[in-house]
C-alpha cells in the first residue's frame, strides 16, 4: 500500500474506489468510524482531519468540550475486504481542534509516545511485540438481564454439550472438554473457516504464522500474526479482530474475544511475545538463564514487579478473572521460567537463535485494547531496564503442584478486576515516565472500570446465586 497521502490519492482514483471510511480506537477498546463519498479526500483531508462528537465516545470529552478532529494516516490505508462498494480504510489519529496537539486520552497516540520514550532513552530503538490473541466461534449467543431475569446462552455444533442433541442427523465429532488442541476435522470443523480468515488477514498486508483450533471445546482458535513493531502491531490487532469477526459473520457464525465465556473449559488468552532491538542487534540474546542477557532479566524483572497494576490494562474486563484462576493454562502465579507454561513470564525455547530470544507474557487476554495493553507491558519493561530491576530465581517446577507452604512465597495476580484497578491506583508512576500514559488516562481508566463495569456486576444477582442461597 502507497505511504504517502499523494500515493494513495493516485491509488484511490486509479482503483476507482467510490468511499473512504475512517476509523479509530476508542477509549475501552472498540473501533469506531465513518464514511464520506472518496471524492471529498484531498491533501488537506490528510492535513486538517475531520471533525466529529468527542463527548459520545465512551470515556472521553464532556458535552461542552465535545468537538475533536480525527487524521487519517496514510500508511495505515487499506482496501475494506467486506464492503459492497469499494472502500479505502484509514486509521486515524485524534488531536485538539484548538490546539491541534495530540489527545491523552486517545490510544493510539498513547502507543505512538511509548515507541518514542524507548527511542529516546537510548536503551533499544525497536520494541517488537508478538500477541497470540484466541477466540471463540460459535453458533448463537443469547443474553439479557432485567429486573426480573438474567442469562446468557451459548451454542456450537462443536460443543460437547451437544454430544445429545437431535441435528438431524448429530454426526458427533465434538471436542471433549479441553481436548479441542488440536485434532483433525471433522473433529476441528472450523478448518476452512480459520483458513479464510487468515487469508483474509494476509490480503490486507497482515502476515500470519499459524492458525489452528485451540483447547477448548465450542469452537476455539488461535490465528498468530508475525511479530511486528508497537504501533504497527497495535493496528494490526484492530485489523484482526475485524477481519476474524467479519469472516465469521459472513458465514452466519459469531466471534467473542471474550476471555471466559464457556464454564468447566478453557479461557481465552493473549500471550504477548516481547523483544527490544538496537542496531539490528537482539537485545534479549544472551549466554544467561534461557539464553537471555542481563537486559532481558531486568526487562522480565520489571514486568513482574509491575505485574498487578499491568493487569488493570492486559485483563481489563471483569470477566478476565474467570479466566485468570488457578487449575487451567491461565497463569495466577507471578513467576517466570523456561518452558513452563503455568509461569506469568516463560521464555520460549522452540526457537534458540540469537534473533527469536524474547519473553512471553502469559497473563493478558484479547479483551484488552492494544494501544494500551502492549504499551504498559513495554513501560514496565523499561523501568526494569533502567532500574536494574531483578526477577528473583526461576520457577522451573509445576506450580499448580508446590507444596503450599512454597506456593505462598510466589507473588499472586489480582483476583478480580477491582484488585487490578486498586494495584493501578497505588502503581502508575512508571507509566507517567516520558508522558506517555497521564495522569488523567489513569484517572479516567480507574474510574470509568470501576462505575461502568465493576459496580454495575456488583449490583446484579448472579444466577448461581440461586442455586447456592435462594432455599436459605
Amino acid at each position: 500500500m502507497a505511504k504517502t497521502a499523494q500515493a494513495v490519492l493516485d491509488m484511490m482514483k486509479k482503483e476507482n474506489v467510490l468511499v473512504a471510511d475512517f476509523r479509530f480506537m476508542d477509549f475501552i477498546g472498540l473501533w469506531q468510524h465513518f464514511s464520506i463519498p472518496a471524492r471529498e479526500v484531498d491533501l488537506a483531508t490528510f492535513e486538517n482531519g475531520l471533525g466529529f462528537d468527542g463527548s459520545s465516545i465512551r470515556g472521553w470529552q464532556t458535552i461542552n468540550e465535545s468537538d475533536m478532529l480525527m487524521k487519517p494516516q496514510a500508511d495505515t490505508a487499506f482496501i475494506d475486504p467486506f464492503y459492497e462498494h469499494k472502500t479505502i480504510v484509514f486509521i486515524c489519529n485524534i488531536c485538539d481542534p484548538i490546539t491541534g496537539e495530540d489527545y491523552t486520552r486517545d490510544p493510539r497516540n498513547i502507543a505512538r509516545k511509548a515507541d518514542q520514550y524507548l527511542k529516546g532513552l537510548n536503551i533499544g530503538d525497536t520494541a517488537y511485540f508478538g500477541p497470540e490473541a484466541e477466540f471463540f466461534i460459535f453458533d448463537d449467543i443469547r443474553f439479557d438481564q432485567n429486573v426480573h431475569e438474567g442469562y446468557y446462552h451459548i451454542d456450537s455444533v462443536e460443543g460437547r454439550w451437544n454430544t445429545g442433541r437431535e441435528e438431524g442427523p448429530n454426526l458427533g465429532y465434538k471436542p471433549r472438554f479441553k481436548e479441542g488442541y488440536f485434532p483433525v476435522n471433522p473433529t476441528d470443523k472450523y478448518q476452512d473457516l480459520r483458513s479464510e480468515m487468515m487469508l483474509a488477514l494476509e490480503a490486507i498486508g497482515i502476515p500470519v504464522e499459524a492458525q489452528h483450533h485451540e483447547v477448548a471445546t465450542g469452537g476455539q482458535a488461535e490465528i498468530d500474526m508475525r511479530f511486528d513493531e508497537l504501533l504497527p502491531m497495535c493496528d494490526n490487532m484492530a485489523k484482526y479482530k475485524y477481519i476474524i469477526k467479519n469472516v465469521a459473520h459472513k458465514h452466519g457464525k459469531t466471534v467473542t474475544f471474550m476471555p471466559k465465556p464457556l464454564f468447566g473449559d478453557n479461557g481465552s488468552g493473549m500471550h504477548v511475545h516481547l523483544s527490544i532491538w538496537k542496531d539490528g542487534k537482539n537485545l534479549f540474546a544472551g549466554d544467561g538463564y534461557g539464553g537471555m542477557s542481563q537486559t532481558a532479566m531486568y526487562a522480565i524483572g520489571g514486568v513482574l514487579k509491575h505485574a498487578r497494576a499491568l493487569l488493570a490494562f492486559a485483563c481489563p474486563t471483569t470477566n478476565s478473572y474467570k479466566r485468570l484462576v488457578p487449575g487451567y493454562e491461565a497463569p495466577v502465579n507471578l513467576a517466570y521460567s523456561r518452558r513452563n507454561r503455568s509461569a506469568a513470564i516463560r521464555i520460549p525455547m522452540i526457537h534458540t537463535s540469537e534473533k527469536s530470544k524474547r519473553f512471553e507474557f502469559r497473563c493478558p487476554d484479547p479483551s484488552c485494547n492494544p494501544y494500551l495493553a502492549l504499551p504498559a507491558i513495554l513501560m514496565a519493561a523499561i523501568d526494569g531496564i533502567v532500574n536494574k530491576i531483578d526477577p528473583g530465581s526461576p520457577l522451573d517446577k509445576d506450580i499448580y503442584d508446590l507444596p503450599a507452604e512454597e506456593l505462598a512465597k510466589v507473588p499472586q495476580a489480582p483476583g478480580s478486576l477491582e484488585e487490578a484497578l486498586k494495584a493501578l491506583e497505588e502503581d502508575h508512576e512508571f507509566l507517567l515516565k516520558g508522558d506517555v500514559f497521564t495522569k488523567d488516562v489513569i484517572e479516567k481508566w480507574i474510574d470509568y472500570k470501576l462505575n461502568n463495569e465493576v459496580r454495575q456486576i456488583d449490583m446484579r444477582p448472579h444466577p448461581w446465586e440461586f442455586a447456592l442461597y435462594y432455599d436459605i
